[in-house]
């Protein structure tokens, strides 16, 4: 049975329209991938043309840094400001320069001597040896341009504050040293003033210059201990100068690499320890007087605890 002329025509229009739909659609699919291409090559222009204009600006602001300094390092502060203010915002309040204030240094750049001076008195008087580190090198500087034995300096120290920078007696000594900061105010002068007197090299550096008066004013070490006590008109300083040459001989044996006794008293001999060098004789004491008296004493050429403490700065 053969269809009809109706099927047929619906079926020719079926094919055509079948036929059509695929044309548009192949046009459209062709359409697309050229609306494609071009958004492609325009996003490839764009972008080339962008490093392009980019390395150009670089460049430019690279010839304009190196022209201008001082831009550059204007620009350099307001970017450390940025990344500290960022940094800051991150995990809290940030000041990279705060070590700089830091009085501390690390004991293993120290000579082997005065590294075990600074691990020894660490361990003694329970105070970090990263700041003693400091002091104790200061300390070893400091007396050899003065010309006493660092190791009484740090004596003193120890007697005195027991290390704390920070210390103040009753009648107002202060810092390392104890030093009368109203008596001496005007050490305090090239330091910028009597508050330096709690920064613990200026207030060594005074202590040393207040030691070094005392001894040419009394004539020896143990007599100036009395007079930078405050015990220059009294018959008795309570023990003081047994005490910082007990401790000064403690430490010599640490210099030495022997090992210092605890508790080892210090026995001051009868007279003065040895002649005074002549910096730090007073001046209204004639150099002969002393020679006269040197001779004339009775005890001449015995040996002395306190002679044999001889002056390590001298030594190195």
């Amino acid at each position: 049975m053969k269809p009809s002329n109706s099927a047929r025509t619906k079926n020719a229009s079926n094919t055509a329209f079948e036929l059509h739909f695929k044309r548009q659609l192949t046009q459209a699919r062709i359409s697309i991938s050229h609306v494609g291409d071009d958004i492609a090559e325009g996003f490839f222009e764009i972008t080339h043309n962008g490093f392009a204009f980019l390395g150009l600006a670089v460049m430019f602001c690279a010839i304009t840094l190196m022209a201008r300094p001082d831009l550059r390092q204007s620009g350099e502060v307001k970017l450390m400001t940025w990344l500290q203010a960022r940094q800051q915002a991150i995990i809290g309040f940030t000041e990279p320069t705060a070590v700089e204030r830091a009085t501390a240094s690390n004991p293993k750049n120290l000579p082997i001597q005065q590294a075990s001076v600074a691990y020894w008195l660490s361990k003694k008087y329970g105070v970090a040896p990263e700041p003693l580190s400091v002091l104790v090198a200061h300390a070893f500087e400091i007396g050899r341009e003065a010309k006493l034995d660092p190791t009484l300096i740090l004596a003193i120290m120890a007697i005195e504050s027991g290390f704390n920078p920070f210390a103040q007696s009753p009648v107002g000594a202060q810092g390392l040293m104890q030093v009368m900061t109203k008596i001496h105010q005007d050490k305090y002068e090239n330091f910028g003033g009597h508050l330096a007197a709690f920064d613990p090299v200026t207030n060594l550096r005074v202590g040393v210059k207040v030691l070094q008066e005392c001894i040419a004013r009394a004539g020896s070490i143990e007599a100036g201990l009395k007079y930078y006590v405050g015990a220059a008109n009294l018959d008795d300083d309570g023990g003081y100068a047994g005490k910082v040459m007990a401790e000064h001989a403690r430490l010599l044996a640490v210099v030495s690499g022997k090992r210092p006794l605890s508790n080892t008293p210090f026995i001051a001999s009868p007279r003065s320890p040895g002649p005074v060098p002549v910096s730090f004789r007073p001046k209204h004491q004639p150099e002969k007087l002393q020679e006269k008296s040197e001779q004339t004493s009775p005890d001449k050429g015995v040996d002395k605890p306190a002679e044999q403490i001889t002056l390590l700065g001298q030594q190195l």
